[in-house]
């Protein structure tokens, strides 16, 4: 079992997308909470909740060669370019920068053909009725730029706008006791996000009150944004984990009860799980339902959709999964439980569609019919074989 987990983690590395875990902190129950008088005795229980992102490994050592040689001094005029853009944006009001965030949106879709026609091609599967129309399904993919646009504007203002004494003001933790009173038990926690709304805030202010993080990487091909982006998700407390070199410390951390946090959205390639995803095939990886079977880990479903201007977000948990439910089921268990976080990450994009990253091939990976007839009993009565 642990040997499929740790290639499920590893395999498609290009296809992987940032991860980085987050805790939870006891600070978004109300003082005046009927949970409230709990959490002395239960702080110290919080372990680690998880955001994915894409960030990279911390230690350099992990850094692996580019397939390509790089020009160092492209690489550098590009980070130069960045770091001023971002002081750029930071000298604004958060409308106005927001505001310019809208103008490169446009520009982008009117020069970014190829992901313009993905996010088009992945809305008229997703929403055949809607996209019927074909400037709806314009306008869906105009919003979808500008949602993208918006988070990486956000993430510029983070730093200057969110601190300890405001961090309500920018999150609306909304049926919070559904994801923080697991986490204040004693089993382990996953928490399974997707492609959707602003995942950097919730890592941020989770660090910003006080909590260590950890976060899973994929590396930025460019080594001086590297070290920006890792500086700026380190400066709350996060700590870079590798996806491929730090597999027995994620495990370490949910065999002490902890909670991480992974993405449910990300092409696990031809040798996934195929689950629907908006009525369409898709593959998954397994390893999100495996280490929930294998260390009786509770899964939380939830996201954090924008729900207004400027930079206001709402935490909403969509589904919870109990593994002790697939008892006596573990021939079918892995798939039953990736369609089901997989269909509550549907219903959640369903409500915010504009707030899904479209430009992604989701649908990218297709398999025969024939290799996934038993795949999740294979997968799970067979723990030695490979199945990424």
């Amino acid at each position: 079992m642990i040997e499929i987990l740790r290639a499920d983690l590893a395999a498609n590395g290009d296809d992987i997308h940032r991860k980085q875990f987050i805790y939870v902190s006891s600070g978004v129950l109300d003082a005046g909470s009927s949970h409230a008088s709990i959490l002395p005795a239960t702080l110290k229980a919080v372990r680690s909740i998880a955001w994915l992102l894409e960030t990279s490994p911390q230690d350099p050592k992990l850094i692996p060669m580019a397939k390509k040689p790089r020009n160092a001094k492209v690489d550098y005029a590009v980070y130069l370019l960045v770091r001023i853009i971002v002081c750029w944006v930071q000298m604004f009001p958060i409308r106005m920068a927001l505001g310019y965030g809208h103008a490169l949106a446009w520009l982008a879709y009117h020069v970014d053909k190829r992901h313009r026609e993905v996010a088009r091609e992945n809305l008229r599967n997703a929403f055949p009725v809607r996209c019927a129309d074909p400037k709806e399904c314009d306008r869906l993919v105009r919003a979808s730029y500008r949602h993208f646009l918006t988070v990486l504007i956000e993430i510029a203002c983070i730093p200057r706008r969110i601190h300890l004494h405001n961090w309500r003001s920018w999150i609306d933790v909304y049926q919070y006791e559904k994801v923080v009173m697991p986490i204040l038990g004693d089993r382990p926690v996953l928490v399974i996000t997707a492609h959707f709304g602003n995942w950097e805030i919730a890592g941020y202010v989770t660090g910003v009150v006080g909590l260590q993080t950890y976060a899973i990487a994929r590396v930025l091909d460019n080594p001086y944004l590297h070290r920006f982006m890792m500086k700026f998700r380190e400066r709350t407390g996060q700590t870079i984990l590798s996806k491929t070199g730090d597999f027995e410390k994620i495990v370490g951390v949910l065999e002490a009860g902890g909670a991480i946090a992974t993405l449910g959205d990300q092409d696990a390639g031809p040798k996934g799980l195929f689950v629907n995803f908006f009525n369409r095939p898709a593959s998954t990886h397994k390893a999100v339902a495996l280490l929930g079977l294998q260390y009786d880990a509770v899964m939380v479903i939830a996201g954090i959709p924008r729900i207004g201007s400027p930079m206001k977000h709402r935490w909403e948990i969509v589904d919870s999964i109990d593994p002790r439910d697939y008892a006596g089921k573990r021939g079918t268990a892995v798939k039953a439980i990736t369609e089901r976080f997989t269909t509550a990450i549907e219903e959640m994009v369903r409500r915010y569609p504009e707030q899904y990253f479209w430009m992604h091939r989701r649908w990218k990976s297709q398999a025969p019919p024939e290799k996934n007839a038993n795949a999740a009993t294979r997968e799970v009565l067979t723990p030695q074989e490979n199945p990424t």
